[in-house]
Order: C-alpha cells, then structure tokens, then sequence
C-alpha cells in the first residue's frame, strides 16, 4: 500500500497499437519519477483529455458517468477511443492500492502521445484528497468573469471544444488566479451575451423557489457528473431540478448557490462580487452526505 499511486497504461485505446505488445494493461511506476516523453503531445500542446473521480473509502464515485464523458471528450478531440475496460480496471486496482483513507481521488489522463506515434499515452494518477471540510462548512466566495464567448459558442464553433474535459486549463487557471487577486476562492464564468456558465473546475446549481436549477449543458460548459448526481438527490427528496439558461439576474435572485465539482463536493456560495450571499448549510450538509455515500 502506498499513500500515490500512479499507473501507467499499455493501451489506451483498442484503436491504436500497445506501447509494448508483450506486457500487461498496466504497469505500476513510482508517481515522482520522470515518465511522460518530452514530446507527448499533451505535455507541449495540451493535446489530451481528463478526469478526476472522487475516492471514499477506496471506491471510486460515479466511475460509469466518468469514463462515459471521458469517451466523449476523447471524441471531440479526435482520439483514439478509450478502451474503457482497460480503464475501469486501471482505475480500480489503484483505488485498491492507496492507503485506506476515507476521502482521496482518481486521477485518469489520456493524450495524443507522441507527435507521429499513432499511440496515446495514458495514465491513472491516485492521492488523498487535501481538507474540504471549511469550503463545505463556511461556503467560498467567487467573482463573476467575462469568458469572452457567446452561450452558443458549442454550436457556432465547436472547434473551441467548449464542453470537452481537455488537459488546456490555463485559462480555467488564470481566471482562478484573478478570482484570488480579488479576494475570492473561485470565479465563475459569463457569457459576453450576459448567461452565467460554470465555475473554472465546478458547475453551479441554484435554489430558487425550492427547485434546483442549473445553467443548460447545451451553452459550451462541461456536463458535471457530481451535479448530475446532486439532481438524483433533489429528485429523491421531491425537489423539481431543471436545466436552464441563467442570467446574472437570476443568480442575483436565487435563495442559494453551490459550486460542484469532485473532491470539493458542493461548496455553499457565501459572495459573488462581494455581496454577501445566504447560505443553505443544512441542506449543503444533507447534499455532501450523499454524495459521499454513492455507490458506482
């Protein structure tokens, strides 16, 4: 047992040759020493895709919606489809290796590989999960931020791949550095034709009238497996959910706000801009015990 876990796959994908026909799905390296080609395309070019799968208790959560977006993403990028057997099994034997802690995370990266290789590189990265419990229990602040697209970006110009889970986060990541130069924990994103996104790595569900609402999936964000998740909750409590575009009036207006996303959970708004937000800490408190105890 170890405290990291890093597996590296042979084949990625049924569609492309092995790295090395003689050996096994997997192979077990040391997560701290050097193993990507200095040339794969996704260390150079951020030519890949990701996940990140909530770990309790050795389980990984949600595993089937992961893969399932996973091979979604792969094809908006034009991968090699990913051999999702190989996959599961991956992610499964280095939940199993971890050391028993109750909450860590899965980590899958598949890239294009090297430039002219015709095989993708992939790998399955696992750790424990760093304290969620004062963003869950005390709320986050956020900012909202400008993305420079319209909300019907995905239709006009699906070559931006708005709504693909790519290794190209440097964006997602300068807005989250300007969200803390201004004194928040995380931005989230508008629209230039003024609809509310998504957050630079959750979705944003809202309470408004005793529903839960979240912006559609349709306007170039990414479908979230852990709001997906929290809409199973809502409706085994009777809550209508509903996929809407929202608008920076409508955040304004709403009872509640939460930020989701894997590892974190669902994270209680308590400012956007500075003003102070309400905050629903039972049912954020009810929200984050189910989704901590899902099954598959």
């Amino acid at each position: 047992m170890t405290d990291t876990v890093l597996a590296v796959l042979n084949q990625p994908s049924r569609h492309a040759d092995p790295h090395d026909p003689s050996a096994d799905a997997y192979t077990w390296a040391k997560p701290l020493e050097e193993h990507l080609q200095v040339q794969d395309l996704g260390a150079i070019r951020g030519d890949g895709v990701f996940e990140t799968i909530t770990v309790v208790d050795g389980r990984p959560q949600a595993l089937e919606p992961h893969l399932a977006r996973f091979v979604r993403s792969a094809a908006m990028l034009d991968l090699p489809e990913p051999d999702v057997d190989a996959w599961r099994q991956a992610i499964e034997a280095v939940c199993a290796r971890l050391d028993p802690v109750h909450e860590a995370f899965a980590k899958t990266v598949m890239t294009r590989g090297v430039e002219g290789s015709g095989r993708p590189t992939g790998w399955v990265y696992a750790a424990p999960s760093g304290d969620q419990s004062v963003a869950r229990t005390e709320g986050i602040a956020v900012v909202t931020l400008d993305r420079g697209y319209r909300h019907d970006v995905e239709r006009t110009s699906p070559w931006l791949l708005q709504g693909a889970k790519t290794l190209s986060y440097a964006v997602n990541m300068a807005a989250l550095r300007e969200a803390e130069r201004r004194g928040a924990d995380d931005a989230l994103f508008v629209s230039t034709d003024g609809y509310v996104l998504e957050g630079t790595r959750a979705n944003l569900v809202m309470a408004v009238d005793g529903r839960f609402v979240t912006p559609r999936t349709d306007i170039g964000i990414l479908a979230g497996t852990t709001q997906a998740d929290v809409f199973r909750f809502a409706e085994g409590e009777g809550i209508a959910t509903s996929y809407e575009l929202v608008t920076l009036a409508d955040l304004e207006a709403a009872d509640a706000l939460w930020l989701l996303s894997s590892v974190r959970q669902a994270a209680p708004v308590r400012s956007v801009n500075g003003v102070t937000r309400a905050m629903d800490l039972a049912m954020t408190e009810r929200i984050n015990d189910f989704l901590l105890s899902r099954e598959q």
